[in-house]
């Protein structure tokens, strides 16, 4: 395992190297004694693996190959990161969430809890780049929000508690809690009554 900075690791953790843990950021490139990486318990952390400096991750976190999580990202407890997918740091994530491969996940975004992200799923927080007029703002999926295989989220929409967002969908309005959006650009209809039923 290559380390830099501080790192602190839980108990029963499997790793399979390679694995990086506590990267520099760029303004910590030429220090050391910084803080590196945090993880809880039993995490189970696969080869290809690199995981920035100032990034926290809770009990049961596993990771597939090839996962990139920049600085500044706070993870919560049973969270699962699929092969490839990378998160670009100043993000949140809340517990018992699944991330599946290559998933993009910006800097300054938000998802909350019982979160299922599917396959190829990509956001974004630019709105007009390479500008960034306004600043870069990432979307927000709140808890129990479902995003389908390769959906895109614009910067700044909020995904309602209990929404789904479809397949192939491309989001540019926030979809209200237990709805769903489809299509490209998405269209807000009701979620059908069997997956209305389990959300609520």
């Amino acid at each position: 395992m290559i380390e830099y900075g501080i790192n602190c690791l839980g108990p029963d953790a499997q790793i399979f190297e390679p694995v990086t843990l506590g990267f520099p950021s760029r303004e910590k490139m030429q220090k050391t004694g910084f803080t590196g990486t945090k993880i809880g318990k039993n995490a189970v952390i696969r080869s290809g693996t690199i995981i920035y400096c100032d990034v926290i991750a809770g009990d049961f976190f596993q990771t597939g190959h090839n996962v990139v999580i920049r600085e500044e990202t706070r993870i919560g407890d049973r969270v699962s990161i699929g092969t490839a997918t990378v998160i670009d740091g100043h993000t949140t994530i809340g517990d018992d969430v699944s991330l599946q491969s290559r998933v993009y996940i910006p800097t300054n975004t938000r998802i909350g809890n019982h979160v299922f992200i599917g396959p190829n799923a990509i956001f974004t927080n630019d709105r007009y780049p390479p500008s960034r007029i306004g600043g870069l703002t990432g979307p927000e999926v709140m808890d129990g929000a479902a995003i389908g295989a390769n959906a895109t989220l614009l910067p700044g929409v909020c995904i309602g508690e209990g929404a789904f967002v479809a397949a192939g969908a491309i989001v540019t309005r926030n979809v209200p809690a237990y709805m769903m959006a489809i299509g490209a650009p998405a269209k807000i209809r009701e979620l059908p009554k069997l997956m209305n039923s389990d959300t609520k």
